[in-house]
């Protein structure tokens, strides 16, 4: 409920900033971009699901269903498109991306009228009725939403889905490395049954800050296992040998032993003039990555991140941790959305020079009229950014003396 009020409010802020009115446009799909389009295609694959679920009192099957659907509207397609709202004036696009996420809040209100009647109403009643006086008086006198066919697109889900995997399965493995998600990283190797279309790849590339993102079905080049004895299954068999058997484990090549696995096969050992023969139930099986590159699988699919950092992507990191500071320290000054700024630094030499030389890209994502050495009367806070200590100052436009 919190995410959807949430995306709800979304909407809301920046249809008032902008004086957005839904019915002086039209949702032209044949133009929408494919993150609409998925969008569209879930909701309508949601609505019927949901109805078939309700014709057969299955509620917490279509109460689940929609929380999931609201979880990919708001962390996939809303944070996808922010920037879309962001852009001055009212190009096609960002009249799409309006179009887009109204229909789907005003078809996700009268989908979830049963279970949160009185959200429902109120979001209802402020996207559709507050601009269309002649609209049904309440949610709960509108029809059920009716499934959409045409804008049904299996493919696309389909693509999209391996997408979101992609980036969770990255995520883990930036975790694992224990590397921001701002730190640009050169590499990013998939092994997977299908390999996505072109633009579905960049939008990888773009969520996990890559810059390149290779399809390959051979990814033992980065990744080994580990294999101990399973004490459960080998104990009563080979007692004393376990510790032996461990020993001759570690120091076989883990792909080989996995492919013999995979193959249906078994492995033989001879442990101090004993045959021992091992199944893959008779092992602890631990993944394991090469120095420099961290794995991560999950369904048939498999992740490996190259964390090999050259001096360019570090400098390349630095600067979006500077743009990072400068955005919270907006939110902090409690700057609108739309406030331009003249940024101010002093104290640290390395990201004077940083700051200097990226001029131009840091003023685009602040929206800075100037960045210069120095202080100023403003919002000041100083900041650790990655081990180099600096002081920050932001001035509104319309304040600065």
């Amino acid at each position: 409920m919190g995410t959807f009020w949430n995306t709800y409010g979304f909407y809301v802020l920046y249809a008032n900033i902008d004086q957005f009115n839904p019915k002086d446009h039209t949702l032209e799909y044949d133009q929408l971009p494919p993150i609409d389009r998925w969008i569209l295609s879930k909701l309508h694959s949601l609505i019927g699901f949901v109805d078939k679920n309700l014709e057969n009192y299955k509620i917490i099957e279509s109460a689940r269903s929609m929380q999931e659907f609201v979880e990919d509207l708001s962390n996939w397609y809303v944070r996808r498109s922010r920037e879309r709202f962001w852009v001055k004036e009212m190009p096609q696009d960002k009249i799409n991306a309006y179009m887009t996420l109204h229909t789907v809040l005003e078809n996700l209100a009268r989908l979830s009228a049963p279970f949160v009647p009185f959200m429902a109403e109120q979001i209802y009643s402020n996207l559709v009725r507050n601009v269309d006086k002649e609209a049904v008086e309440s949610v709960h006198l509108c029809d059920y939403p009716q499934v959409q066919e045409q804008w049904i697109d299996q493919e696309l889900e389909k693509n999209m889905d391996l997408v979101l995997q992609l980036v969770v399965q990255g995520r883990a493995c930036r975790n694992t490395a224990n590397i921001k998600n701002r730190q640009p990283i050169g590499r990013m190797y998939v092994k997977a049954e299908a390999q996505l279309p072109a633009l579905f790849v960049d939008l990888v590339a773009d969520e996990l800050n890559i810059k390149e993102i290779v399809f390959t079905d051979i990814v033992r080049d980065f990744t080994t296992y580990k294999f101990k004895p399973q004490l459960r299954t080998l104990g009563p068999k080979y007692g004393k040998l376990i510790g032996k058997i461990g020993a001759a484990l570690g120091t076989l090549d883990g792909n080989e032993v996995m492919d013999r696995f995979q193959r249906g096969e078994t492995l033989e050992l001879c442990v101090e003039g004993t045959e021992v023969i091992l199944e893959q139930n008779d092992l602890l099986i631990e993944s394991a990555q090469k120095e420099g590159f961290v794995a991560e699988a999950d369904r048939n699919v498999t992740v490996v991140l190259d964390t090999n950092l050259t001096p360019t992507l570090i400098e390349e990191g630095f600067v979006r941790e500077i743009i990072s500071k400068i955005q919270t320290m907006r939110k902090e000054a409690g700057f609108e959305v739309q406030d331009h700024i003249y940024v101010y630094h002093t104290g640290n030499e390395k990201i004077a020079a940083l700051m200097a030389a990226k001029k131009t890209a840091i003023q685009e994502e602040v929206l800075g009229e100037d960045i210069q050495s120095g202080t100023a009367q403003g919002y000041t806070k100083e900041w650790n950014i990655n081990g180099e200590k600096v002081v920050l100052t932001v001035v509104k436009t319309s304040e600065r003396k």
